[in-house]
This record gives C-alpha cells, sequence and structure tokens, in this order.
C-alpha cells in the first residue's frame, strides 16, 4: 500500500504486457472443453492430448 519506485512500477509494467498474452492464450484454449474441466482419462493421454490442441491452436493463429 505504499507508493512504489518508478523502476519497480516498469518493471511490473513489462511483466503485465507478457502476462496478459500469456493470459489470452489459456482463454482460448479453454474453449476445448478438456482444458477447462477436470481431465478424468488416463493421464499417459494427456500429454498427447494437449499437444494436439497446441497444435490446432498454432494452426489456427498461424491462419490468422
Amino acid at each position: 500500500r505504499c507508493k512504489l519506485d518508478s523502476e519497480l512500477k516498469i518493471y511490473n509494467q513489462e511483466i503485465n504486457k507478457r502476462r496478459i498474452g500469456i493470459e489470452h492464450v489459456f482463454g482460448s484454449l479453454k474453449t476445448f472443453k478438456i482444458l477447462a474441466e477436470r481431465y478424468r482419462n488416463r493421464c499417459k493421454r494427456l500429454a498427447l492430448r494437449f499437444n494436439l490442441i497446441a497444435g490446432i491452436y498454432n494452426l489456427e493463429l498461424s491462419e490468422k
């Protein structure tokens, strides 16, 4: 609750700029129900499914 130094304020702004991009990606990935809800299948397949979803997302980004 105390005032921040100008250097610390700039540092926080840089972190927030990076974080918002990551948060947007997570929001977009949550359109797939498998990532939005609790995963109830075998753990061995989670990595494969996540990689497939990430590939689909990257494909959508490349088309824009």
